[in-house]
């Protein structure tokens, strides 16, 4: 699972997830592409369990981009743990994703093939996301 090697600081405030993105909303690497349409927090389990259903789908064919990666750290106490005594220990790490952001990109295979493979990593993830493609004969081609 993605994490980052080494933070400056162990606990982080959440925040609040609001606003459109502005960087990552075209295709830079592949032909194919999965799009977020809504927010969320999507954690590091979510974004691996969409890559792995993106790669089996796709049989060694092709090359995969994970567009976003899991900087954010989120903490959780304890079950049956009573109000206060501080903030629980840090549990895992999120990827903040607002929408027009490109989670995963894809090359190397046809249209039916990243369509469905797109389909089957978008049920892993709790957002809402879209399935885009390149337009051929533009500035990026």
């Amino acid at each position: 699972m993605l994490a980052p090697k080494k933070v400056k600081w162990r606990k982080i405030q959440k925040g609040r997830v609001r606003g459109a993105e502005s960087r990552g909303l075209t295709l830079a690497f592949g032909d194919f592409g999965l799009k977020a349409v809504e927010t969320a927090r999507v954690d590091s389990r979510a974004l691996e369990a969409a890559r792995i259903a993106l790669t089996r789908h796709i049989k060694r064919g092709g090359r995969v981009w994970i567009r976003v990666f899991p900087d954010k750290p989120f903490t959780k106490k304890p079950a049956e743990t009573r109000m206060g005594k501080g903030k629980g220990s840090p549990e895992g790490w999120t990827a903040v994703v607002r929408p027009g952001r490109i989670l995963f990109e894809m090359e190397g295979v046809d249209h039916a093939t990243a369509t469905e493979a797109m389909r089957l990593a978008a049920h892993k993830l709790p957002i809402k996301t879209m399935f885009i493609e390149r337009e051929e004969g533009g500035l990026g081609a």
